[in-house]
């Protein structure tokens, strides 16, 4: 076991995150870690570091376990480094051998004779050679890059980035640190498709144990083997992902309804029994020792849900036109960076599209042209009839600050109840007392909720929605795509989560070459198709290679020298030179085929060092590497070898002829 609970219990003041619970991290496992927000997932993490003690029970960690702890206070640190500089400060060892060595190679210059500086000097060149030190430039570019960020980017300083991309970079350090466990709170909130795919991968073959605090359920069902889920102020576990999870909890809370049922049936029964006989002398010591059974008695609760099952309803007050938004000859770019080169693309009635690809591909740009917010060159054209709102981030600056949170939904005007009001509230997490909270006081989260719940409330036909799950957790997601679903106006949204993603739209456009590409369908049936296009390209490329390869071979054939013509009987002929040329031709024959191969054989090393999974195993990495170095030598030395022969080749061919 790496880490764990043993009976904990935790409070903050009087309120209970987690009794009595117990919970054992074993190696290589790689668990969820869920519950509906401000129920303590954040807190039980902070509890396995030693952040927080319990105030019962006992947090478990092994002497030698190394915990690896991302999480949103992190972004707190700033520096002027390069985010390179930041990362390699995995490898804290390996860069303090590297100055060393540094130091005794000066020393050496000056003092070249002395052998126990030599000793030391050839001791710490092995030790870096036994960390694999030499590589740690490579792996740390290879795992920015993985993680979005371009070559350019690499010596930039890391206080120059957004927080996202701050978080990245500590992403990146962390899992250069290779630890036994890590702890991962909403690591994918900060990052796009491309590299949340990326993290996929690498953690899909990552040997240490994985801790995973998400909101996002698709991550999670690739990602997670267990389920641990805060519910109750205790941890229940699921051996599976979450849809098993998801599965599980309703037989579990069928069969504890069943046994709360039968319970209570007994308890009635037995209470019956005693309130009869009690009285009665000849039954008293049976009614007696009823009593002492239900005394004893432990009572199962009936399940229930800490969270009721709310729906969000939309209303649309006015039909529209066949098309709502038709967009002609779009051109954007900021500076030298084209986002959108002529796009053309129309909006139909019905229409629910997602906008998907990297950060940086222009998907929140493209959403505020047709919102009408963000400058552009050519015609954004509206439909007949189209009511449109817009939720995005900037919209929080136009709350009322002194309104409540009640208050700030009536300046919507629906004539919804102050009950109807408050329901809706209570789907994006605001319950109670909450309600009439001044919005000044509220977090960026809180305000970004309420901003979106203001958009639900419109009755307009034409939303346009811009990371909309941003601060919700699962259960308010599936809220919001029940009524998405339901919902008889048109969509366009940006989100970086796949499964509401994969839930709600039946279109996606992608930004690809400065033009707005769209596929008709969901997003599953998308990656489908991307994925024979990939299968297709492959395909293609193997066998233009394969075509390419033969004629060569047959181009090579066709060079070949023609044998010379018999020498005319004046001619005196250099037997000596032209025995050589032979030589040296059959030399070069076999220099060019081990050129051949050893391309071969160095680009399959290359291919191994650009999969993540390579990384995730230290002995394959080092014997990858190892073979790559040896490859590279190897051609270097052959591609010299050759030159040198080719040379000759032409200076015997010139007294030979």
């Amino acid at each position: 076991m790496l880490a764990g609970f043993q009976n904990v219990t935790f409070e903050f003041g009087a309120r209970a995150i987690v009794e009595e619970s117990t919970w054992h991290i074993h190696p290589n496992e790689r668990i969820g870690l869920i519950g509906y927000n401000g129920t303590g997932k954040s807190t039980l993490l902070k509890l396995l570091v030693g952040e927080y003690q319990p105030s019962k029970g006992e947090v478990i960690r092994s002497r030698n376990t190394s915990i690896g702890y991302l999480h949103q206070d992190l972004l707190s640190f700033d520096t002027s480094e390069s985010i390179l500089q930041v990362a390699l400060g995995a490898f804290e060892k390996v860069l303090l051998l590297e100055k060393e060595i540094e130091e005794l190679g000066i020393q050496l210059e000056k003092n070249h004779e002395d052998e126990a500086l030599l000793h030391l000097y050839s001791d710490k060149l092995h030790e870096m050679d036994t960390l694999d030190g030499y590589n740690i430039h490579h792996k740390t570019e290879e795992i920015l890059q993985g993680l979005g960020f371009a070559n350019a980017d690499l010596q930039r300083p890391y206080k120059e980035f957004s927080g996202g991309w701050r978080m990245r970079v500590l992403l990146a350090k962390m899992i250069l640190q290779q630890p036994d466990m890590l702890l991962l709170d909403e690591p994918t909130n900060h990052l796009d498709l491309p590299s949340i795919e990326w993290l996929e991968k690498y953690l899909l073959h990552y040997q240490g144990s994985v801790v995973i605090v998400s909101h996002d359920r698709w991550f999670l069902d690739r990602m997670v083997t267990k389920i641990v889920e805060v519910f109750q102020q205790g941890l229940h576990i699921y051996g599976g992902n979450y849809s098993f999870y998801q599965k599980e909890k309703e037989v579990r809370m069928e069969l504890q309804m069943k046994a709360f049922e039968n319970q209570q049936d007994f308890i009635r029964q037995q209470e019956r029994f005693i309130e009869r006989f009690r009285a009665k002398a000849s039954k008293a010591a049976a009614a007696q020792t009823a009593i002492k059974k239900l005394e004893k008695l432990d009572v199962i609760e009936a399940p229930t849900n800490d969270r009721p099952n709310i729906r969000i309803n939309f209303a649309v007050d006015k039909m529209p036109g066949k098309v709502l938004c038709e967009l002609k000859h779009i051109t954007k770019h900021y500076g030298s960076t084209r986002i959108v080169t002529n796009g053309n693309a129309e909006i139909e009635r019905g229409d629910k599209i997602a906008l998907i690809g990297a950060n940086g591909k222009g998907k929140s740009t493209l959403l505020r042209i047709i919102a009408g917010v963000e400058s552009f060159e050519g015609e954004r054209k509206w439909g007949h009839n189209v009511d449109e709102s817009f939720y995005a981030q900037h919209q929080l600056e136009s709350l009322g600050l002194n309104h409540t949170l009640l208050d700030e939904l009536k300046t919507c005007g629906t004539q919804k109840t102050d009950q109807e009001l408050r329901t809706l509230l209570g789907c994006f997490l605001f319950g109670g007392d909450d309600v009439d909270k001044k919005i000044k006081v509220l977090s960026g989260g809180e305000k970004a909720r309420i901003a979106l719940a203001k958009t639900i409330i419109s009755k307009a036909n034409f939303l346009m929605l811009d990371e909309p799950t941003n601060h919700l957790d699962m259960h308010s997601v599936e809220l919001l795509i029940e009524a998405l679903n339901k919902y008889q106006g048109s969509i366009i949204l940006v989100s970086h989560d796949r499964f509401f993603v994969s839930q709600t739209a039946n279109k996606i456009w992608e930004i690809v070459d400065e033009e707005i590409k769209e596929f008709k369908g969901t997003y599953t049936e998308y990656l489908e198709w991307k994925e024979r296009m990939a299968k297709r390209e492959a395909d293609n490329k193997e066998s233009a290679a394969s075509s390419e390869k033969k004629v060569e071979v047959k181009k090579v054939v066709e060079e070949k020298p023609a044998p010379a013509p018999v020498a005319d009987s004046k001619v005196v002929i250099n037997k000596e030179a032209k025995k050589e040329l032979q030589k040296q031709q059959r030399i070069l024959q076999q220099l060019e085929e081990k050129i051949n191969t050893t391309t071969i054989e160095k680009n399959k090393m290359e291919a191994q060092l650009s999969d993540p999974s390579t990384y995730s195993d230290k002995d394959k990495f080092k014997q990858t590497e190892m073979s790559y170095q040896k490859l590279s030598k190897d051609l270097a030395q052959f591609n010299a070898e050759y030159e040198a022969a080719f040379e000759k080749v032409m200076e015997l061919e010139s007294k030979a002829g």
